[in-house]
């Protein structure tokens, strides 16, 4: 018996002991699937490094942005991974307020990421995130729907083709909307969609010296045409509506056709949580005819506050939640099809892969055909397809954002919207110095 108390004793301290030493390291990151998906398999990181504890703060995206901008910019030190994008990436890693990503291992394979993710997450050559996943954006919409409306979706539509289709999709009676679009509020939401869409309408935010551009005839164009569209073939309540709840309207057979981010194919294609899972097609997203479609390009990546006294830790789970590894587990338990996209050039030479997701190709191609140094068709100052990469960016998008989802919901009329979009764009740039 005091062997056995002793032996207790001292398993009860090596415990303790053990306790004391792990480390806690602390993850912001999106509520979206590919994320939640990942939590669920960390038994995989923490078997491999028992002394390190994951803790969770899983947010709505327009919350993570605000908690984890104010957190890096107050240097408040409440993370120690943050889940960011392209956008944040560039702007604060030359604030030196990220760590450069240089110990992700000898099998990382750092080159193997496809050029224009890395490119959009490095800064003078070093990369300061990590891709979890990369996406542009294009066209999903059900076969079945178009072959009834007596259509044919063409591999690179135009946005008079969206609304023709759109029009014949719709059955109200039945609860199919013909088409369904970002409404919710936020930079990141609506005027991601927004902004790629204006782009393929020859619209941009300024002009080559910083001059707002919502007075001129692109945006009217361009914000008439999205709320038109809505209003006679959107779902009600379409205001409310970001990439979530169109994901679960389109899963539940209510859009005929939906466009949006490209890293949605594996869920909606997915028959354990999708009912038109065999019946999806992909396109590239429409065009005007003027060079450029209304695709986007963004990576959701992890990325190492400078704040944190934890960056080896960190940098060890980044390492395995954006490996190839970590690609093969996701496979081993979901299939090829629900690995997270976008990211690794490895990914789509593989058969296994082109076989599962019948979307990759499409995926790829929208990758590759965005172009952040040259995103619109009139020349810019700034880079970034969807966003403006500009430090007041984040908070002129959301107040842009806002005027335009209360345009959607009808609360003020187009030219009201566009007008007060103008009066803060021009604010914004006088206060930051951009023009006098």
């Amino acid at each position: 018996m005091k062997l056995r108390t002793l032996t207790l004793g001292l398993l009860s301290a090596s415990a303790l002991a053990f306790a004391a030493h792990a480390e806690s390291i602390t993850i912001a990151t999106v509520n979206n699937g590919d994320m939640v998906r990942m939590q669920k398999l960390t038994d995989d990181f923490t078997k491999a490094n028992p002394d390190i504890q994951l803790n969770w703060v899983t947010l709505e995206e327009n919350v993570l942005r605000e908690r984890v901008t104010t957190d890096i910019a107050t240097k408040g030190g409440q993370y120690d991974v943050m889940t960011i994008g392209t956008y944040e990436v560039p702007i604060w890693a030359k604030q030196s307020w990220l760590l450069p990503l240089d110990k992700l291992g000898d099998d990382y394979d750092a080159k193997d990421i496809i050029p224009a993710i890395a490119g959009g997450l490095s800064v003078d050559g070093k990369l300061y995130a990590a891709p979890f996943y990369g996406e542009s954006s294009f066209v999903m919409y059900r076969k079945d729907l178009m072959e009834k409306a007596g259509l044919k979706m063409p591999d690179a539509p135009t946005w008079d083709f969206i609304k023709q289709a759109a029009d014949k999709m719709t059955d109200r009676a039945n609860g199919v909307n013909g088409v369904c679009l970002r409404g919710k509020a936020g930079w990141g939401e609506n005027m991601a969609f927004l902004t790629a869409m204006s782009n393929s309408f020859g619209a941009r935010w300024f002009d080559e010296n910083w001059k707002p551009q919502f007075d001129q005839p692109e945006w009217k164009k361009t914000l008439q045409f999205y709320v038109d569209l809505m209003k006679a073939d959107g779902p009600e309540g379409a205001s409310s509506n970001g990439f979530n709840e169109n994901l679960a309207l389109f899963q539940q057979g209510k859009c005929g056709m939906w466009i949006d981010a490209t890293v949605a194919a594996s869920f909606v294609s997915d028959p354990k949580n999708s009912t038109v899972a065999d019946k999806v097609g992909y396109a590239l997203a429409p065009d005007n005819g003027l060079g450029k479609r209304g695709n986007w390009l963004w990576a959701w990546s992890l990325a190492i506050p400078a704040g944190t006294k934890k960056a080896d830790a960190a940098e060890k789970f980044v390492s395995w939640a954006t490996s190839k590894h970590y690609a093969e587990l996701v496979a081993s338990k979901e299939g090829w099809a629900n690995v997270p996209p976008g990211t690794r050039s490895s990914l789509y030479a593989n058969a296994e892969y082109q076989k599962a997701a019948p979307f990759a190709k499409m995926t790829l191609d929208s990758i590759n055909a965005a172009d952040p140094t040259h995103p619109t068709v009139k020349p810019v100052p700034y880079v970034g397809v969807q966003f403006v990469a500009i430090p007041e960016f984040q908070g002129l998008g959301t107040t842009v954002g806002q005027l335009f989802s209360a345009a959607l919901a009808g609360q003020s009329s187009v030219d009201d919207a566009l007008k007060q979009a103008q009066d803060a764009a021009t604010a914004a740039m006088t206060e930051g110095g951009y023009i006098k």
